[in-house]
């Protein structure tokens, strides 16, 4: 159910209908960040995505994300490990940085400091890497407050083609 007064049926893809715009821009943006050229390989991509909307509690997100990286060849164990501690997640080391800097982007967004980029940058990321990992970032805190917002996550079931296409660009689900 929608949180629309107007219509508490609405789907996400219902909404942007009416917002043709938006919906193209969030497309595009969605495809710039999680299908172009990245540092970041497809898998991990996913699963940034996925540690990002499970951070910010959107089971919706989480799913799908989740799904794909498991598609991809994360082990599902990856998941529960960086709920729990980073730093003894079975992750490449060299991620471990990414993952805390993410962390703090998503939960503390204001407390954000240069200080806490340089940890990226001394495992050997450089800036194309930290640009990657910022709209990653950025780009699923958007999608899972549009998501929970529109009361998309009420019912990930109910959800039609073109909302999942919008979710995951055709990543999972």
């Amino acid at each position: 159910m929608s949180y629309s007064p107007s219509n508490p049926d609405l789907t996400l893809s219902g909404m942007l209908e009416k917002y043709p715009r938006r919906r193209v821009l969030l497309f595009k943006a969605m495809e710039e960040i999680m299908k172009s050229f990245s540092p970041f390989s497809k898998e991990t991509r996913q699963l940034l995505f996925a540690y990002t909307s499970d951070l910010n509690q959107c089971s919706l997100c989480y799913d799908f994300h989740k799904a794909a990286s498991v598609a991809s060849g994360i082990d599902e164990s990856v998941f529960a490990e960086l709920k729990t501690d980073i730093n003894s997640a079975k992750i490449d080391d060299k991620l471990k940085p990414i993952f805390t800097f993410i962390k703090k982007l998503t939960l503390t967004p204001g407390k954000i400091t240069p200080e806490d980029a340089q940890p990226i940058f001394a495992a050997g990321w450089d800036e194309h890497a930290y640009f990657a990992c910022v709209s990653i970032c950025a780009i699923a805190n958007c999608m899972n407050r549009l998501v929970s917002a529109l009361s998309v996550d009420a019912d990930p079931a109910e959800l039609n083609h073109s909302d999942r296409l919008l979710l995951t660009l055709g990543c999972a689900g």
